[in-house]
């Protein structure tokens, strides 16, 4: 387990719906965590931070619902219940960043990043009002041909957005900044003169990246990237004072902080007409590169 890569496909065969949120189980996150004690480790972190995990971050299961996720797990090397005396607990997706940044570990605050994109895929692609997935519905899900299937139904849909977020909401800022990024399929274009590597830590390697900023700035952190990484392309323009992210040339967001200081004091993001993203690449990216 250690020298393997848990990607988004299998974290979301991990997520089940229960309770009408959709939820992790304690041993595949101590799996996932690495926890060498298993589902003691994350107990022990638990029960040293009750106060932290309250009912709509983390519950036990009943028997009845325990029975439905074993029925359709039978048979696959995911449940290693192992005999346990007692139901699992399950964790919802805030529980999930909390019980990351309780564990203290880098392998959980690395995972974390890929779980937290495996619920906001759950979340965008398979609207509950629409689809509302059943357990057995959403264990097909592993069958690709159904994913496509589903896809192709699904059509991404603007997301009208007007936010403030207050001083000190850092994880509320980057969920928030997460749930914009995952629309990409093909690429962000960033206008920001500093980027840091939990924004970057974000973007899928798949997905192109413009960064617009500066002639005056020298980022090393971008830099760093530019070696190992080829998705990443700079723009240099200093006509540029405020902040965008254009997804995908179709949806536009302004963003009120630089992104290596979301959360860190009161700032505003907001959807902008997606008739100025034609206009605004034309004028400060195609006319530079």
């Amino acid at each position: 387990m250690n020298d393997m890569i848990i990607n988004n496909l299998e974290i979301k065969d991990m997520i089940y719906e229960i309770r009408g949120r959709q939820v992790m189980l304690d041993f595949d996150l101590a799996k996932i965590y690495q926890c060498t004690n298993g589902t003691k480790d994350i107990n022990k972190a638990v029960n040293r931070n009750i106060e932290r995990f309250p009912s709509d971050f983390y519950f036990q299961l009943n028997n009845d619902e325990y029975y439905r996720i074993l029925k359709f797990q039978s048979g696959t090397s995911k449940l290693s219940h192992g005999g346990r005396r007692y139901n699992p607990y399950v964790f919802t997706e805030q529980g999930v960043a909390m019980l990351a940044s309780v564990l203290h570990t880098d392998i959980a605050i690395q995972s974390s990043i890929k779980i937290m994109r495996a619920f906001v895929y759950m979340r965008h692609h398979f609207d509950e009002s629409e689809l509302r997935l059943s357990i057995v519905e959403s264990r097909l899900l592993k069958h690709d041909f159904l994913i496509d299937k589903l896809l192709d139904c699904f059509k991404i849909k603007e997301m009208k957005l007007e936010k403030i977020i207050f001083d000190g909401q850092e994880y509320d800022a980057y969920s928030l900044l997460l749930n914009i990024i995952s629309y990409a399929t093909n690429e962000i274009i960033i206008f920001d003169n500093y980027m840091n590597n939990k924004i970057l830590d974000m973007i899928d390697k798949n997905i192109n990246v413009i960064l617009v900023r500066n002639s005056n700035i020298k980022d090393e952190v971008v830099d760093k990237y530019l070696k190992q990484y080829n998705n990443l392309k700079v723009v240099i323009n200093d006509n540029i004072h405020d902040r965008y992210i254009i997804i995908d040339r179709k949806l536009i967001y302004y963003i009120g902080a630089s992104l290596k200081d979301i959360g860190k004091k009161c700032f505003s993001i907001c959807s902008l007409d997606s008739s100025n993203i034609e206009l605004i690449i034309n004028r400060y990216i195609n006319n530079v590169l």
